[in-house]
């Protein structure tokens, strides 16, 4: 696991976000499945969390981070949250992305922070 540093509590907050997503998204699914985990890109370590929930239509990737857009209309939740999570982020000078085959395929968010000594 990489080393990385900023504010704990906000921290918490994205951890905490994005694994209530997967949750809440895993649908109806008999076996529900949520990982986490990190892998190495170049020099940078990868965080994701992954379901094999509802999904995300590609053409919708670059809205699920927008302000009160929320793409599903009957689950519960304000719309904020996947907003907090990028804003957090990129406060801490990191990036976060969605990737989801469609409908029915699982989503996953990736994130990466700078590590420990390797701040930009």
């Amino acid at each position: 696991m990489p080393i990385i540093f900023g504010d704990r509590t906000r921290l918490y907050e994205v951890f905490q976000n994005l694994l209530e997503n997967a949750i809440k998204f895993s649908g109806d699914s008999e076996n529900p499945h949520i990982e986490f985990g990190v892998y190495k890109q170049g020099d940078e370590s990868i965080c994701y969390i992954r379901d094999n929930g509802i999904g995300i239509d590609p053409k919708y990737h670059s809205k699920v981070f927008d302000l009160f857009d929320q793409l599903n209309q009957e689950v519960e939740g304000t719309g904020v949250g996947l907003t907090l999570v990028m804003r957090i982020i990129e406060t801490h000078k990191g990036r976060i992305w969605v990737e989801s085959k469609g409908v029915g395929k699982g989503t996953k968010f990736c994130f990466m922070l700078p590590e420990k000594g390797k701040a930009k």
